[in-house]
């Protein structure tokens, strides 16, 4: 099931970026095309994009000492703050991740994990949002499950809904969602899929 918002705008200034992110180890499965087709549609509306994959990435586990809760900043020194920046100071994300277990892969939940005080902060134990209304999220998931099922037993339900959290918490606006489901053994996109994606920069 798509949810589909509104698009971003097509004719951006210069300065407007877009944060591709890759959860997937697979670059030529079909998560990763649903990302190549939303960094090629951006592209040609003007954006300036900037992709990640993050099993590229040096990125530890979180320790879980909240350190970061107060000063906005993980004290552990490794990738994970080169994407904090670039999270911080982008005007839209894609994040691409497929359905494990009707959740994301544990890459990507390691990264929500190290930026936690980068997307919120805490006061008298409720969430305080340290990004801005202001920057879209666009939410792409792969699940082999075919529809209705993959949807209706929650295996592609699952991945939107964790990175939806993420997001939601951290103050951002979300832009859509978009599942292919029935994805296993496909490399290219069916139409529907790629029109779907497409239409958010049109």
């Amino acid at each position: 099931m798509n949810n589909h918002y509104s698009a971003l705008p097509t004719s951006p200034s210069p300065s407007k970026t877009l944060l591709a992110i890759l959860g997937s180890p697979d670059e030529s499965g079909s998560t990763a095309a649903m990302l190549r087709c939303a960094t090629s549609a951006a592209k040609r509306a003007g954006w300036q994009v900037q992709t990640i994959n993050l099993y590229e990435k040096n990125i530890a586990f979180c320790r879980g000492c909240r350190v970061c809760i107060e000063t906005g900043r993980c004290p552990h020194q490794d990738d994970s703050q080169e994407i904090a920046a670039l999270l911080k100071s982008c005007d839209a994300v894609v994040l691409a991740a497929p359905a494990y277990w009707a959740n994301v892969p544990a890459a990507v939940k390691n990264m929500f994990d190290r930026l936690l005080g980068t997307a919120m902060g805490e006061r008298n134990a409720r969430p305080q949002p340290r990004l801005s209304r202001s920057q879209r999220y666009l939410l792409l998931t792969a699940c082999n499950t075919p529809a209705p099922f993959s949807w209706l037993f929650g295996q592609s339900r699952g991945p939107l809904r964790a990175m939806d959290e993420f997001f939601h918490y951290a103050g951002m606006s979300r832009m859509g969602r978009v599942a292919f489901s029935g994805a296993a053994g496909k490399t290219t996109l069916p139409d529907r899929i790629s029109r779907k994606i497409e239409s958010y920069w049109k």
